[in-house]
């Protein structure tokens, strides 16, 4: 195992296994985002929302 680094600059090899890792885990939030179930940005705000857009009760006259 050690003999694999006479192949691969260790230096390297970290930055792109970090950067690879960072991007999966930015995919994997982004993804979570995109649902209604684990968005955990907008948690209070459908039932606002369904609040504002339900019907008025009619006018009394």
């Amino acid at each position: 195992m050690w003999r694999l680094w006479f192949y691969f600059d260790i230096r390297r090899t970290l930055v792109a296994l970090h950067v690879g890792l960072a991007v999966l885990a930015f995919t994997i939030h982004f993804i979570l985002l995109s649902t209604t179930n684990y968005n955990w940005l907008e948690d209070g705000a459908a039932p606002a929302a369904a609040a504002v857009t339900s019907p008025e009760a009619p006018a009394q006259g």
